[in-house]
C-alpha cells in the first residue's frame, strides 16, 4: 500500500503507543531530560512516558500524523546510534536491526494481519521490514504487541502502513480498549549462591544485604517459587525456603539449536561467564555432535540458581530471536 495517504498530509490526529524497555527509554529521555525535550521540541509531537520503576515504559507519541513521525524518526535514530555506539568495540560482523514495539488494540490485529495473513505478508515484502504480531493480548489489558525489526527507513515505512490500516474506516477498535500498563517492578525475587536477585526482564539484579530485610525477602522468595515466572528445575527435594534452597545441589539440561549457542556464549565468553556470574550456577556447553542441529547444556547448583540461569538463558534466547528473524 502508498503510504503517501499520511505523507500527503492526511488531517488526522494520531496516537502512537511504544512498548520499550527501560534502558531504551532512559537513552530516549536522556541526560537531564534534553533528549525528549528536543524531540518534543523540533517535531511538535506530544510525547508521554509512562511512569518509571518498570522493567518496561510505554512511550505514547500523539498529534497531527506529520509531527509524530518526525518524533517517531528521531526516536528510531536514537535506538540505531545506540546500536552502533555498542559496536564500537564489538567484534561482530553483522550489525544487529533495529528491534521495536508498538501496542495496538487487539480488535484491529485481525485487519492487519489480513486474509490468510495477506496483509501482513504485503506490508513485510513492502517495508523489507520484519513483522510479528503477538498471539496473546499483554497483561490485564485489550492490546497486543507488534514487535518490528530492521533498518530505521523500513520500520518508519511500516509503522506507516500499520497506521493506515488502523485509520481505515473498515476496521475501528471494537468495544472498549483497555490498555495496557506496564506493572512495577515488584518483581520476583530469588536467592541463589546466597544472594537475593530481583528478575526484571532479562535482568537479575543483586538487592542490599538481605539480613536487613530478611523476612520480607524470604517471603518474596517464596511466592517466586509458588508463582514462578520462569520454569522451575525439578527436585525430588522441593523447597525449604530461605537460603536453605541454596545448600541443594541438582542439574539440569538444556537443548539449544546450534544457530543460537553464539548468543548465549557472548563475544569471547561474555555472556554465558555473565548468566553464571548472576544465577551462581555451573553452566556446560557440550560440543556439537555431527548430525544434530542442537547443542546440549547442562547447569548445575542449587534448583533456586539453576531456576535463574535457565530463565536468563530463555530470556536471552527471546531477545535474540527477533533480530535472527529480520535475517
Amino acid at each position: 500500500m502508498d503510504s503517501g495517504v499520511i505523507e500527503g498530509g492526511l488531517n488526522v490526529t494520531l496516537t502512537i503507543r511504544l512498548l520499550m524497555h527501560g534502558k531504551e527509554v532512559g537513552s530516549i529521555i536522556g541526560k537531564k531530560g534534553e533528549s525528549v525535550k528536543k524531540m518534543r521540541e523540533e517535531s511538535g509531537a506530544r510525547i508521554n512516558i509512562s511512569e518509571g520503576n518498570c522493567p518496561e515504559r510505554i512511550i505514547t507519541l500523539a498529534g497531527p500524523t506529520t509531527a509524530i513521525f518526525k518524533a517517531f524518526s528521531m526516536i528510531i535514530e536514537k535506538l540505531e546510534e545506540d546500536i552502533s555506539s555498542s559496536m564500537t568495540n564489538s567484534t561482530a560482523t553483522s550489525k544487529p536491526p533495529v528491534t521495536l514495539r508498538i501496542v495496538v488494540p487487539a480488535s484491529q490485529c485481525g485487519s492487519l494481519i489480513g486474509k490468510g495473513g495477506c496483509k501482513i505478508k504485503e506490508i513485510r515484502e513492502s517495508t523489507g521490514s520484519q513483522v510479528q504480531v503477538a498471539g496473546d493480548m499483554l497483561p490485564n489489558s485489550t492490546e497486543r504487541a507488534i514487535t518490528i525489526a530492521g533498518t530505521p527507513q523500513s520500520i518508519i515505512e511500516c509503522v506507516k502502513q500499520i497506521c493506515v490500516v488502523m485509520l481505515e474506516v473498515s476496521s475501528p477498535p471494537k468495544g472498549v480498549t483497555i490498555p495496557y500498563r506496564p506493572k512495577p517492578s515488584g518483581s520476583p525475587v530469588i536467592f541463589a549462591g546466597g544472594q537475593a536477585y530481583a528478575v526484571q526482564g532479562q535482568h537479575a539484579i543483586p538487592q542490599p544485604d538481605s539480613s536487613s530485610i530478611s523476612p520480607q525477602l524470604t517471603k518474596l522468595h517464596q511466592l517466586a517459587m509458588q508463582q514462578s515466572p520462569f520454569p522451575m528445575a525439578p527436585s525430588n527435594q522441593g523447597f525449604q525456603g530461605g537460603m536453605d534452597a541454596s545448600a541443594q545441589t541438582s542439574s539440569h539440561e538444556m537443548t539449544i539449536p546450534n544457530d543460537l549457542i553464539g548468543c548465549i556464549i557472548g563475544r569471547q565468553g561474555a555472556k554465558i561467564n555473565e548468566i553464571r556470574q548472576m544465577s551462581g550456577a555451573q553452566i556446560k556447553i557440550a560440543n556439537p555432535v555431527e548430525g544434530s542441529a542442537d547443542r546440549q547444556v547442562t547447569i548445575t547448583g542449587s534448583p533456586a540458581s539453576i531456576s535463574l540461569a535457565e530463565y536468563l538463558i530463555n530470556a536471552r534466547l527471546s531477545s535474540e530471536a527477533t533480530g535472527l528473524a529480520a535475517n
